[in-house]
């Protein structure tokens, strides 16, 4: 097969959600349940969505609901996504109406490459997406699958005396079965046309159908992830909303000094906490990029973040100045140490009153004008928000809203096109943190400006509702070949010990 042949093949990903929800304990599909303020079904669509492999989507849904699909396609603007149709009563024939979906238009001779996965792994990385497609330029057939870090035993029941072991197979030879499951069409057809002759015919997944009777078809093995979990428990639900809330947002390409220029030429940037730090630093590059920008501060402007009045006067004399907002960022904030036994109430309140009081009123108060725009606010939010800490409780815990109010914001904007983002810069050398911690040896901090120019990118990419992770880079790893979940999952530890 030529090379040209190859990048003529379209690929779809067909997402199976005939699950009815039942293992979960639930009235309702299970891949309509919400995780992480989204249908579980919205995230695994959005993942192919943003896969440069997949050309199209196709969804089997549980009869009853496809409406329900369809609503959620239209709201999240899914356009990869060309059909929802019902599913059937079993795996089986659910891949059957898939099948006969996909040759629907196809000319004589025509094949395709089909991703079957189950709408319930929610949490599929892109570079598994790529491997899969990436393999079928050599093979018909293409399952995932993990190592098994159990060990695995086979039983016999005897009646009710129980479970008995008969036999304890070679781990290192069994792997855990995921998704996606990659075919060529033609393949995955004629699979199925062989085993509709059998009145024995039953299998929970479609490579088994392609071992069984297509037998000389080797099926190639792509490395799965540990992630890429299923959800049919109920532990499942909260297991995968925590490695949502957990899993940060892989830093957006750089736009490069013509793109920052472009995007940024003609824009309004209200910046609180711009006197200095991190702030200050987003000011200036947005300014040097042609944005009109208002950095705002308490020892520069008098500008003081708990004051509401403060806030309302700011934006609206940005708008009045400029006739637009197109993006609202906050860095202020307070870092007091001590057990809260002993902290006094003047000090407590003012942590609440700039950590999380602030934000909230230069959210609402920026709404309108962000609204008008379509721009964004960008919050920020400390490596301390994953786990609290002794003596930095304050701190730690309106640190931890930000991330829920970032969230909660993007889906209450999102129909008005408003993006909401969150920033959680690793320690980072501000005048806060020196303030706080005195001097610290070189090179262990990220710099202010580094920050900023991440923030930057944000600003000016499509994302919302994201938690970006701003990191020292790894010497031994490119940032780009880890997946958010897997840099998430890797800084786990390390927030443990270190507070931003």
């Amino acid at each position: 097969m030529s090379e040209q042949y190859i990048a003529q093949v379209r690929t779809t990903a067909v997402v199976l959600a005939g699950g009815t929800g039942q293992r979960v304990g639930l009235s309702i599909p299970k891949q309509l349940l919400k995780i992480a303020g989204k249908a579980v079904i919205e995230h695994t669509l959005s993942i192919f969505q943003q896969a440069e492999s997949i050309d199209d989507v196709i969804v089997l849904m549980a009869p009853g609901y496809v409406s329900d699909v369809e609503k959620i396609v239209a709201k999240a603007g899914l356009t990869k996504v060309v059909k929802v149709i019902e599913g059937g009563s079993t795996r089986n024939e659910t891949t059957e109406r898939a099948i006969a979906a996909l040759g629907e238009g196809l000319a004589d001779g025509e094949d395709r490459n089909v991703l079957f996965h189950d709408a319930v792994r929610p949490l599929l990385s892109q570079r598994v997406i790529k491997d899969c497609v990436d393999a079928l330029d050599r093979y018909q057939a293409v399952d995932v699958a993990i190592p098994s870090a159990d060990t695995i035993i086979v039983t016999r029941t005897h009646g009710e005396d129980g479970a008995f072991i008969t036999d304890v197979p070679d781990r290192s030879r069994l792997r855990r079965g995921q998704t996606p499951q990659a075919f060529k069409l033609s393949t995955i057809r004629r699979a199925y046309e062989i085993a509709s002759g059998d009145p024995n015919f039953q299998a929970t997944d479609d490579c088994s159908v392609v071992l069984k009777y297509l037998p000389d078809v080797p099926i190639y093995v792509v490395a799965g992830d540990e992630y890429n979990m299923k959800v049919t428990q109920p532990v499942d639900v909260f297991i995968a909303d925590k490695l949502f809330q957990l899993a940060s947002t892989a830093v957006p390409q750089p736009a490069g000094e013509a793109g920052y220029q472009e995007l940024l030429t003609g824009k309004t940037v209200v910046v609180f906490g711009g006197s200095y730090g991190i702030g200050a630093d987003i000011a200036s590059l947005a300014e040097s990029f042609g944005a009109k920008v208002y950095a705002l501060g308490r020892s520069t402007t008098g500008t003081h973040v708990e004051n509401p009045e403060h806030v309302d006067d700011a934006l609206s004399k940005a708008y009045a100045e400029t006739g637009r907002i197109d993006y609202v960022v906050n860095t202020a904030g307070v870092l007091r140490i001590g057990k809260l036994a002993e902290t006094d109430t003047a000090t407590i309140q003012e942590a609440l009153n700039v950590n999380y009081l602030a934000p909230v009123q230069i959210a609402r108060a920026s709404y309108k004008y962000l609204a008008e725009t379509k721009g964004q606010l960008l919050l920020y939010t400390s490596s301390s928000y994953t786990r609290g800490r002794a003596e930095y409780s304050l701190y730690s815990s309106t640190k931890a809203a930000m991330v829920n109010l970032t969230q909660a914001l993007s889906d209450e904007w999102a129909a008005d096109g408003v993006r909401v983002n969150c920033v959680n810069p690793e320690r980072t050398a501000t005048p806060m943190r020196t303030k706080a911690f005195g001097a610290e040896p070189e090179g262990s901090l990220l710099s202010s400006e580094a920050v900023a120019r991440t923030s930057l990118d944000v600003l000016l990419s499509e994302m919302t509702g994201h938690v970006i992770d701003v990191r020292q880079q790894d010497p031994t790893r490119g940032a780009s070949e880890a997946s958010g979940f897997e840099q998430a999952l890797a800084s786990v530890l390390d927030r443990q010990i270190d507070v931003s």
